[in-house]
């Protein structure tokens, strides 16, 4: 789809990746509407704020009505708290869910109808390496990423023939707050990552592999289902 002139819903545009992907699409020429919790805290020129909360479907509601002109829901919201899936908190892991499972699922559900009637358009959903990836340490937001994954693909075949294209980006550590406490060396920039999402969405394309460790966790998942 052509961004220039595209109208785009970012959530979690406050900080880190969505702050990126948002000002890109405004540098793009796309009108932004900036989804955060605290739309107070979003300071992006271009932009105008959008309260919503990703976990409530009042939020979502209102978020569908205010931005009833989009052409572009990026799903970027989500959280990590470090639960186990064994010796963790459940309420942990169901947060977990509520917000980086359920939530793009129902924002993609309230936005779909609005991107149809505007046109067509596309959804872009921020995904992990751990989509494919599972260590135990972050079991609960590995499980999310995984069924996240699986809700795109099944979500991508289901909106295709209403004109809405779906595409996920799958990465590793990024520079943002999320990943403080990971080495340097380890993290990409989201910047990059960001210019390599909106290009995907330009040409149409299902997936992003934006990285080294993401694109051998791949090819190593395919390997352990094809071994030779």
């Amino acid at each position: 789809m052509e961004l220039k002139g595209a109208v785009a819903v970012v959530t979690g545009a406050n900080r880190g990746l969505g702050r990126h992907l948002a000002d890109q699409l405004v540098q793009r020429g796309a009108k932004v509407y900036a989804a955060a919790r605290h739309p107070e805290s979003v300071d992006l020129t271009g932009a105008t704020p959008l309260r919503l909360d990703v976990t409530d479907a009042g939020s979502i509601r209102e978020a569908a009505r205010i931005a009833s002109d989009a052409t572009l829901l990026v799903n970027n919201a989500g959280i990590s708290t470090g639960t186990t899936l064994i010796t963790g908190e459940l309420d942990a892991v169901r947060l977990e869910l509520e917000t980086n499972f359920f939530g793009p699922l129902a924002l993609t559900r309230a936005f779909a109808p609005v991107i149809e009637g505007n046109g067509g358009g596309a959804v872009l959903n921020v995904l992990s390496a751990l989509s494919w990836l599972h260590p135990a340490g972050l079991g609960s937001y590995a499980a999310t990423k995984a069924a996240t994954w699986a809700q795109t693909n099944a979500v991508r075949e289901e909106l295709a023939p209403r004109g809405i294209a779906v595409t996920a980006l799958h990465v590793a550590y990024m520079d943002t707050d999320m990943a403080a406490g990971v080495p340097a060396d380890q993290k990409v920039d989201p910047v990059d990552v960001a210019a390599q999402a909106l290009n995907a969405v330009e040409d149409g394309l299902p997936e992003i592999l934006a990285d080294d460790v993401t694109r051998q966790v791949k090819r190593s998942l395919a390997t352990a289902l094809n071994p030779a």
